[in-house]
């Protein structure tokens, strides 16, 4: 079994309650990926002004407008990992 760093388990299909591999039957961190990473299929709506690093700071694009449930192409994400 090869497991090594790029897609991660948190994004795959194969992932179950306790960060478990339901196809190796281990427990993996979200740093991981194997040959059997099938990429999950979800939408993503948490993208608005209260999930933007960039809210309510001089950074904001749009000061004025930003709001919860808002967003604009200048969104970026409080958290990410690589």
């Amino acid at each position: 079994m090869a497991i090594r760093l790029g897609n991660s388990c948190i994004n795959c299909e194969n992932l179950v309650e306790g960060n478990t591999c339901k196809v190796h039957g281990v427990q993996v961190g979200n740093s991981y990926t194997c040959d059997s990473f099938e990429m999950k299929a979800a939408l993503k709506t948490e993208q608005n002004c209260v999930s933007c690093v960039r809210f309510e700071t001089s950074d904001c694009a749009n000061p004025q407008k930003a709001a919860p449930g808002m967003s604009c192409n200048h969104w970026a994400p409080q958290s990410a990992s690589a």
